[in-house]
């Protein structure tokens, strides 16, 4: 009888160890796919006297403006949004109907003691319905993002226009955030910081996300959230 009571002793000691949480692993960083560098091309000799090469990035009258594939280009993101919108909806009708009255006879009267005595005018039908309906409401939502992400250039299209990429990824006690920004930017939108806003890339996708401990603790456990999409009421 002991020898069972120590194995289920055990047993359960490993089932809580199982339970425990184990340590995650770092949150892998978006993927924007292989990056396609231009070809830097033969190495040419300066003419004399020019200690400048074209087919280098350094030139004597110019910036350090990004404008080529795998140049880095600083986006600050300031994203503000705020939107609400509000219905009021009111529904009232009264409708009544009577129908004609027709004098009792002497048969009806006969079969039916409670109709009233012949002759007397009776009531046939009368309905009457009331309807009232009242329904108000009232959404919102708002947001406010600042913060700054290093991207870079995965392709130049035509007119200058770059595409450009980047992540951040901070963590901090097992808890991670992401910040990913990507989209299109002309290079004349470029400032001379080498930084560009993020309310002038065309086709944003900007996403801040974060997974560990507190990101857990922000949804309802998996129960809750299968009994909310199959509860009827």
């Amino acid at each position: 009888m002991k020898s069972y009571k120590l194995i289920i002793i055990v047993a359960m000691a490993f089932f809580l160890g199982a339970c425990a949480p184990a340590q995650k692993k770092s949150t892998p960083m978006p993927s924007y796919g292989p990056e396609q560098y231009p070809d830097p091309g033969a190495v040419t000799e300066a003419d004399s006297p020019s200690l400048f090469q074209p087919n280098r990035t350094q030139f004597l009258f110019g910036d350090n403006r990004a404008r080529n594939v795998g140049d880095i280009v600083t986006v600050h993101i300031e994203e503000s949004s705020d939107a609400e919108s509000r219905a009021n909806t009111e529904y009232d009708r009264d409708s009544t109907m009577d129908l004609s009255s027709m004098p009792i006879s002497a048969a009806t009267g006969a079969i039916f003691p409670g109709a009233g005595t012949p002759g007397e005018m009776q009531q046939q039908f009368q309905s009457q319905s009331d309807r009232d309906f009242e329904g108000d409401g009232t959404t919102s939502r708002g947001s406010d993002v600042q913060a700054s992400v290093s991207a870079r250039v995965v392709e130049v299209l035509d007119g200058g226009v770059m595409h450009v990429e980047g992540a951040r990824q901070i963590k901090v006690n097992n808890e991670t955030q992401i910040i990913a920004v990507r989209g299109l930017v002309r290079s004349r939108d470029v400032d001379s910081n080498n930084s560009v806003s993020s309310t002038q890339l065309a086709d944003a996708q900007i996403e801040m996300y974060g997974e560990g401990i507190l990101a857990d603790q922000q949804r309802p456990g998996w129960l809750t959230r299968v009994l909310g999409r199959v509860w009827p009421f």
